[in-house]
């Protein structure tokens, strides 16, 4: 057959349509995928004092020293069950912020994309005031609560600010999830709970809160993410039956005032994980 120009062209027309919408669906299809495949691995560096270091929980890594580093603290927890592409644990018993910038920070760089850390309640002399409120007299165990209450809302917000400016300058992709701390007692079992008076847990209790607000605060104006243990362990406070804080505890002190295994795996684990996004 005989094929007419008029009818060439049309059908070299189609063709040519034919292959621009082909092309349009592949170059479619690969725009599409590329933020599949072009996902940054994630990169965690585990940050901070013994609440994060996992003191209390046992299984303590020998190589931690007395970091007290244990297998059972929230990051290893969450890092066995996500499986980063690299893991820094450097979290440190004892760690205020000064420590966490001149003893930590060098695991941070540029590639890093997740950041945890808690700190603060040493700089304001938690281990000293909890102490002071098991050894002393109510009167004098309100007076220290006190006492690190103005080093909360004096010193410690420009202390906070130094250690998140130095981790944004050193791993500044990062997202950086701030944890604070629990409340200690369940006040409305005090009556029937041995030990401090029931002045000494509300004050300690209200310290609490007040460091946690500084360390919200803190999180908001460097853009971090402030995450809230306190829901978590409601319930499971001291003087609840089923306890995930350690009461005073002769037997190891250093271990006294801090998040058991379960406080780990079941407040702090799920509480960063949810934050870590």
């Amino acid at each position: 057959m005989v094929m007419t120009a008029a009818r060439q062209s049309r059908i070299i027309f189609a063709a040519v349509v034919s292959t621009a919408l082909v092309g349009t669906v592949l170059v479619g299809t690969v725009a599409l995928a590329a933020p599949a495949s072009a996902q940054t691995a994630v990169r965690y560096a585990a940050l901070g004092d013994s609440y994060s270091a996992g003191l209390g929980s046992g299984s303590y890594i020998a190589s931690s020293g007395s970091c007290d580093r244990s297998t059972k603290a929230y990051s290893e927890l969450w890092a066995a069950a996500h499986g980063p592409a690299s893991y820094a644990f450097v979290a440190c018993s004892g760690a205020t912020t000064a420590t966490v910038i001149s003893g930590q920070l060098a695991v941070l760089n540029a590639q890093t994309t997740l950041v945890s850390i808690t700190v603060g309640g040493n700089d304001v002399g938690f281990a000293s005031v909890m102490k002071t409120c098991v050894l002393s007299p109510t009167n004098t165990c309100v007076s220290a609560i006190k006492t690190a209450e103005a080093k909360m809302t004096g010193q410690l917000p420009g202390e906070l600010d130094a250690v998140l400016s130095d981790i944004a300058a050193r791993a500044p992709h990062a997202r950086v999830v701030l944890l604070d701390y629990p409340e200690l007692y369940d006040l409305s079992r005090s009556a029937t709970c041995i030990g401090l008076s029931t002045t000494d847990r509300t004050d300690l209790n209200a310290a609490a809160d007040e460091l946690d607000l500084q360390l919200r605060n803190a999180a908001s104006r460097h853009g971090d993410v402030f995450a809230d243990v306190r829901a978590a362990f409601a319930g499971h406070e001291i003087c609840d039956p089923s306890s995930w804080l350690h009461g005073v505890n002769i037997l190891d002190i250093s271990e006294s005032y801090h998040p058991t295994a379960t406080g780990q795996a079941d407040a702090y684990e799920p509480t960063f994980a949810a934050a870590a996004g």
